[in-house]
């Protein structure tokens, strides 16, 4: 039986800064009409889909095989440190917990059709890696990625508070789309090799590691270019450019073709960025906005 550590571990938590950083910047997006009950509950949506997709993956992974000689953080099933059956019942529990929250949320904004994105968002999260035709295996996780982590995550947010959805908060919403595929980017560049043996044709396996390269670098950028257009509703937007230190080196890792366990960092170092760049910018947003 795997131990709290190892469960924990295989919640893998560095990977929470998707969630956390999306809902930061709907918050302040948000301005003027910002709850604090309101973004909490955001944020334990988030949480529990993020935690959940990620015990989904793991048994999905394992029952497949896919995990057998994976790089990177422990995988329960793979690794055989828990059954598949409790894998998949701690992933369906987070799902539960997600939706009593977001349920709460529909029901305190009045807003009933938001019922039918947070049933899109779960599917979404099993479908990824779960099911007969998983749409992580085809290509298409990035994609997915990015609307999911960024522009529902932040626009659901301001939303539930704000009732309306703003420029600012749709830019806010590329930059957290940008920065969470990116991080799914450096993880599938990590496991090329043991995806393609797989047959797991994810958009790095089908690209090929020199453009997924080209890829990560590109999405990393955009953050930044949304902090100079956020300028235009408050001059303090510009602090979103700080989170450039962490994000560099993770560049220079990627450009300087490491692989395997070399990789590692840039995972850790763009979740830094994001959640460096959502923190300063969503205070901008919120304190300063024009």
């Amino acid at each position: 039986m795997a131990t709290v550590a190892e469960w924990i571990q295989g919640a893998r938590v560095r990977t929470l800064p998707n969630s956390v950083a999306p809902v930061l910047v709907g918050s302040g997006a948000a301005m003027g009409a910002f709850s604090w009950w309101k973004s909490l509950l955001a944020l334990v949506v988030a949480l529990s889909l993020q935690v959940g997709v990620n015990y989904a993956n793991d048994y999905s992974d394992g029952i497949r095989g896919t995990d057998d000689n994976r790089v990177g953080p422990l995988r329960l099933v793979g690794s055989g440190v828990a059954t598949p059956s409790s894998v998949r019942l701690a992933a369906f529990i987070c799902f539960f917990v997600g939706a009593l929250a977001g349920l709460a949320l529909v029901v305190a904004s009045g807003q009933w059709w938001l019922l039918a994105v947070g049933a899109v968002c779960i599917a979404g999260a099993w479908y990824y890696t779960g099911g007969d035709k998983p749409y992580g295996y085809s290509g298409l996780g990035e994609i997915a990625v990015f609307l999911f982590f960024g522009l529902v995550a932040v626009l659901g947010t301001q939303y539930v508070q704000a009732e309306r959805v703003t420029w600012v908060g749709l830019l806010g919403a590329v930059a957290m789309g940008c920065f969470s595929a990116a991080v799914l980017v450096a993880n599938n560049l990590r496991d090329v090799p043991t995806d393609r043996v797989a047959g797991k044709l994810t958009l790095a396996v089908r690209l090929g590691e020199a453009r997924t390269r080209v890829l990560y670098a590109s999405l990393v950028a955009v953050p930044f270019l949304v902090s100079l257009a956020l300028t235009l509703d408050t001059p303090w937007a510009v602090v979103g450019l700080v989170a450039v230190g962490p994000v560099v080196p993770a560049v220079k890792r990627v450009l300087g073709k490491q692989t395997g366990p070399g990789l590692i960092p840039v995972l850790q170092a763009t979740g830094l960025g994001m959640l460096l760049w959502a923190v300063v910018t969503a205070l901008a947003l919120g304190l300063f906005h024009g």
